[in-house]
Order: structure tokens, then sequence, then C-alpha cells
């Protein structure tokens, strides 16, 4: 037998699988095209916001503060799965896994106090935050009763 023909022989199930998928994608999309509804109403377009009429409009746009932190959710969740990911293993890692997870937290808990420190977690614009003025009150000794 040949290499080439070795090769297809080897990987004929995965050929066959990638055939399949595709073949399932677009037999559910030519589907859906058939299947699906040709109802031109007035309302069906418009977007179903839990039973709630929409207001404004669909060009409105949004604060980048709203994406940024949705990313930092994102990166901080993944790093959470590796977290996860070392304490199962903890047993293997032993000490040199844990002094490596600590450094990672270290490395995470500095970021985060680096995206705080410079606002990039603060949502509300500048012009509407409320700056909160505190006092401090000292106890004279004038008030003391006397006997």
């Amino acid at each position: 037998m040949s290499t080439t023909t070795e090769v297809i022989a080897h990987n004929w199930a995965f050929a066959v699988f990638l055939i399949v998928a595709m073949g399932l994608c677009c037999l559910m999309l030519a589907g859906a095209w058939f299947l699906g509804g040709r109802a031109h109403g007035r309302h069906k377009n418009t977007p179903f916001e839990s039973g709630i009429d929409p207001v404004g409009s669909t060009q409105m746009r949004l604060s980048a503060k709203f994406y940024l932190v949705a990313m930092f959710f994102v990166i901080f969740d993944v790093e959470a799965l590796y977290l996860y990911a070392w304490s199962t293993s903890i047993r293997e890692s032993g000490w040199v896994g844990f002094v490596e997870a600590a450094i990672f937290i270290l490395v995470l808990l500095a970021g985060l106090v680096y995206l705080v420190r410079i606002g990039a977690l603060d949502w509300a614009p500048a012009r509407r935050r409320v700056v909160v003025k505190t006092e401090v009150i000292s106890h004279n000794n004038t008030n003391r009763h006397t006997q």
C-alpha cells in the first residue's frame, strides 16, 4: 500500500465526520429557510424585550466602558477557570505549583488594582460622580462634667 492510501485509510473516520457535519449544517439552514415564516406584519421586525415595548432607536450608542467591563469579566472568569484546574491538581503540583499559583494570583490582583486606580471599572461618568466629603470630629475636653 502506498503512503497516501495509508493516510486516507487512517483518517477516513475524520473525513466522514466532516462531511456529515457540513451536510447537517446545510440541511438545517435549508430547512429553516423553507419552513420559516414569510408573514410580514407591522410589529414583525421589532425587538421583543420580555414583554416591554421598545424605547428609543436601535442605533443607540453604548459607552466603551460597557465593553471594557465585559472584557475584564471574561478575562478574570477565564483566569478563575485556571485556578480551578490548579486546585484539582494541588497534590501533584506540590509546593512549586502553590508558589506558581500564588504568583498568578498576585499578578491578577495587581491587574485589578491597576484597573481600579485608573477608573476603568467606574460606571458613572465624571460629571455624575458624587464626591463624599468627610469631616474630622474632634472631642474637646470642654464638654466634660465635673463633680
